[in-house]
């Protein structure tokens, strides 16, 4: 079923993404970590559709998308990046495969971290947090998404790396995070790891997770 909704407000969160706020439809329900399918309600984009994670919780009002805006190419979100309050998005029934199976690790790339915004803030809403561990990888440290919101929520087990340029204030590695920089992370490879980025980066991930003991069936990304 699909569903059009306003645009109630806009906001950057970093240099090129965007955080939207949309009316809810009545009854619409989701699960913290899922996605939808979303179009831009103007000629020529109405079939153009891409999946994008709510970042709102199922009991607010609203609904929100936090959105990464590739403006070098004229595609979905160089047309959602011109969006102004008042203009519409067009929406499916949820669906998604990332969902909360208790304390464990959770590794991002980039806007990859998009699933894991309302996981955390439904946890941290429930004082449920404690044994969870966010390690988000970014190009430079203008790309880190909800920076302060993550360290008020995670603390010391939020972790910033970042491979393209030397930083003194976070983590540096040149390129993905390794399997070297995980060990060294990680001192108990027999709970859940969440996983979510590009798709090198998530085989990257898995592959590492595999090779340091890490149970196949405790891996979660989205498939």
């Amino acid at each position: 079923m699909s569903y059009t909704v306003e645009i109630q407000s806009i906001k950057n969160v970093t240099h090129d993404v965007k955080q939207f706020t949309c009316q809810k439809p009545e009854g619409f329900t989701f699960e913290p970590g899922q996605a939808t399918e979303v179009s831009v309600n103007k000629e020529g984009w109405k079939d153009e559709k891409r999946p994008f994670t709510f970042t709102s919780l199922n009991d607010d009002p609203h609904l929100q998308f936090t959105i990464k805006i590739y403006d070098d190419h004229d595609g979905v979100t160089k047309q959602i990046g011109k969006l102004s309050e008042g203009d519409e998005f067009i929406i499916d029934d949820p669906w998604g495969t990332i969902q909360y199976k208790g304390p464990g690790v959770f590794l991002a790339g980039g806007a990859g971290v998009t699933p894991f915004i309302a996981i955390f803030r439904d946890l941290y809403k429930k004082g449920e947090v404690n044994g969870n561990k966010l390690i988000f990888s970014n190009k430079t440290d203008r790309d880190i998404i909800l920076e302060d919101e993550f360290e008020e929520i995670l603390g010391d087990n939020f972790v910033n790396v970042i491979t393209d340029e030397p930083t003194d204030e976070y983590v540096y590695l040149d390129g993905f995070i390794d399997k070297a920089y995980l060990e060294q992370q990680i001192d108990d490879f027999d709970q859940p790891f969440y996983v979510c980025g590009p798709m090198a980066f998530n085989e990257a991930m898995m592959d590492y997770l595999k090779e340091l003991g890490a149970s196949p069936d405790a891996l979660i990304f989205e498939e």
